[in-house]
């Protein structure tokens, strides 16, 4: 044992024995004495202690509020599921109840078809829908909306069918203008892939008096598309030396589409 460590344990003796050997009254001055020395570190000792109890206690409720919270984040996620199908099916009933009411304002024998496929690079050339030859779909019927013409039918399949949107250049109608003599032929415009492309009125006469907002219909001439089904509206016009020329605005969103109707024949 090292001398220092010796001593001390020495005087911690003599000072046992000392304290031992006194009478009573002593003794009890010397342990409060002593008791009054050590209270400070046992007070500090006891803080410390209901500090570490109450640390451990915020754990625990840590881990039950972390377990609370992932049981409500779960239950959040499984309730936004659900509200997304509702919405689906609002839709869904309201593009049925839309479709119902056209078939029974409208003249025509229709066949209710929902969009299946766009493809971005042909976005505002062709769609397909869900009905083909198996509900009696053929080539060049008429494609609608509650808005107006959406396009032809380009290619019927058993139970699909490809739509040559009105926005293509190659879908070419016969129209007129509403309160006005002028028909002309309507068609898409080639390199038109913006938002919100426009149609092409062509042939009308050199003196052309139209303004915008005008409507434009179906004449019905070529026996392709039925008469007056509503195309688009007036944009400006463009005087030439020979006609001129119209910029018309679809009636139809082609970007937001759902439900669409394809005319099999005019009802009498």
């Amino acid at each position: 044992m090292k001398p220092l460590n010796l001593i001390a344990l020495l005087l911690f003796l003599a000072g046992a024995t000392w304290a031992l050997t006194r009478s009573e009254p002593v003794v009890r001055e010397i342990q409060v004495a002593y008791f009054k020395a050590i209270a400070p570190t046992l007070k500090a000792g006891s803080a410390i202690e209901t500090k570490a109890r109450n640390l451990l206690e915020e754990t625990k409720h840590s881990k039950e509020y972390q377990v609370k919270l992932s049981a409500i984040e779960s239950e959040i996620g499984r309730l936004r599921i659900i509200e997304s199908r509702f919405q689906a099916l609002e839709r869904e009933n309201a593009e049925l109840r839309h479709a119902l009411n056209f078939k029974k304002a409208t003249n025509f024998d229709v066949v209710a078809a929902q969009i299946i496929r766009r493809h971005p690079t042909t976005w505002w050339q062709t769609m397909e829908i869900d009905a083909g030859e198996d509900r009696g779909i053929g080539i060049q019927l008429s494609v609608l909306s509650n808005d107006g013409l959406v396009g032809i039918i380009d290619r019927p399949f058993k139970r699909r069918s490809s739509v040559l949107l009105v926005t293509d250049e190659k879908c070419q109608v016969s129209v007129r203008v509403e309160n006005s003599p002028e028909v002309g032929i309507l068609s898409g415009q080639r390199g038109e892939f913006d938002n919100n492309p426009t149609l092409r009125l062509r042939f009308l006469s050199k003196d052309a008096a139209l303004r915008p907002g005008q409507r434009v219909f179906t004449t019905g001439r070529g026996g392709i598309f039925q008469p007056n089904i509503l195309v688009g509206s007036i944009i400006s016009v463009e005087k030439g030396s020979l006609d001129s020329e119209a910029l018309v605005k679809p009636a139809v969103d082609l970007s937001d589409l759902g439900t669409v109707f394809v005319v099999l024949s005019e009802n009498h």
